[in-house]
């Protein structure tokens, strides 16, 4: 199976939000773990912070993540002023759909983005969502191994 994110890029900093807004959308939802969070660290960079400043000012935000460790959760919950869905067993759709719901947000009218293809777009695409594929916020700091299974998952992606 191949997949093709609507845009794949190099940091989540590259994402053009004007040219989301005249794709009509509305809402960005994002992966948590190496998306905008270093991976289990807890808390936000001070330049991701700044970041998501911005997007709130233009768009509805949250996070699916597929993270159930209740101390983390709480944790992030803790330094998060938007709305947060953990345990979404992404790529299955089922929270994700009643976590929209919820919200009243129109799939087509959101962006999915993540770090890993096969449940992060995966999920988006199943959602109906427009999706963005970005490399890992720590991906300069990641072992080996991490960069090696990361690249074998980029392989279902279509360029």
């Amino acid at each position: 199976m191949f997949l093709k994110p609507d845009h794949n890029l190099k940091s989540i900093y590259d994402i053009n939000f004007d040219e989301l807004k005249s794709d009509g959308v509305k809402a960005m939802l994002f992966d948590l773990d190496s998306t905008i969070m270093a991976s289990k660290s807890g808390c936000y960079s001070e330049e991701m912070t700044e970041w998501l400043k911005q997007v709130k000012e233009n768009f509805f935000i949250a996070v699916v993540s597929n993270n159930k460790n209740p101390e983390y959760i709480e944790k992030v919950k803790n330094i998060s002023d938007f709305p947060l869905l953990f345990n979404a067993c992404k790529p299955k759709t089922g929270p994700a759909k009643e976590f929209l719901k919820k919200y009243d947000l129109n799939p087509k009218e959101c962006v999915l983005v993540g770090d890993r293809p096969l449940t992060d777009i995966l999920c988006g695409k199943l959602l109906g969502c427009k999706t963005i594929l970005v490399d890992s916020i720590t991906a300069d700091t990641e072992t080996k191994l991490v960069r090696f299974v990361r690249s074998l998952e980029r392989c279902c992606i279509r360029r």
